[in-house]
């Protein structure tokens, strides 16, 4: 399903509900009840209870934004640094040169189309991916230099790799969700708090503080879903994060 259609429902849902309930809360209350009655006093705890929850709910977003950026730099790092190594294996003789791009392409295939679902759904990498990375590590580091341009060539491949592999172990620290589950909990508590505050300030008296109170709810449920959609550091399909790899590896992008 996609995600702006799980928004839109969770959305619609959640405005019906504030809907149903304001309408019921006023059939309940009847129209001899004064909205004056509500004393000055809880107007302004409402108001710091809600600046509250906005500071917490900003302090989310900025978080589960900053690790997803930090993740993204850890990938567009480690498809950067393979595309280097397949490139300076070019002045290696046919048969080094082949092996070295075989094993550059069969990591990166593994990766888009095996490991990144892997990731995505239980939070881990493959041990497959792990093996490619060896068998990299391992042709790079004996294909000995047997001219000068192959000398210059040979370390800064050896430290590719390395950044392949530093890249690579950010990646799987970075794979799971940012959000601890008690921050969730708090979250949505808060929302619900936040939201039910409305009948508190009895807004009910009109069509007008009715669309007010929806509006609210709307913004709410939406600033909620962007935390739980930013929460997914590499995103929550295969197609969202893996660019960085398919742009410099256009074989990657065919079947698995």
């Amino acid at each position: 399903m996609p995600e702006w259609l799980i928004m839109a429902l969770v959305m619609a849902g959640t405005c019906a509900v504030v809907v149903t309930g304001a309408v019921l809360n006023a059939r309940r209350l009847g129209e001899e009840d004064d909205p004056d009655e509500t004393p000055d006093v809880l107007d302004y705890m409402i108001m710091m209870i809600g600046v509250v929850y906005a500071i917490v709910l900003g302090l989310a977003i900025a978080g589960v934004w900053e690790a997803r950026s930090a993740a993204q730099d850890g990938v567009r790092t480690e498809a950067q640094a393979l595309h280097e190594v397949a490139e300076r294996s070019a002045v290696y003789p046919g048969p080094v040169r082949d092996r070295i791009r075989d094993d550059v392409d069969a990591y990166v295939h593994h990766v888009v189309h095996k490991e990144w679902k892997v990731m995505i759904d239980k939070g881990e990498l493959t041990d497959r991916g792990g093996e490619l990375l060896t068998t990299l590590r391992r042709d790079v580091t004996l294909a000995t230099p047997h001219s000068d341009l192959q000398s210059q060539a040979y370390q800064p491949m050896v430290d590719q790799v390395a950044a392949v592999d530093d890249a690579r172990n950010a990646r799987q620290q970075s794979a799971g969700p940012t959000m601890p589950h008690l921050v969730w909990f708090g979250l949505v508590l808060g929302a619900a708090l936040v939201i039910g505050l409305v009948f508190t300030l009895q807004i009910r008296r009109s069509p007008r503080e009715l669309m007010l109170a929806v509006m609210f709810t709307a913004l709410i449920v939406f600033l909620l879903f962007l935390v739980w959609d930013f929460d997914a550091p590499f995103g929550r399909s295969v197609g969202d994060s893996t660019t960085a790899f398919t742009d410099l590896f256009p074989s990657a992008r065919g079947g698995s």
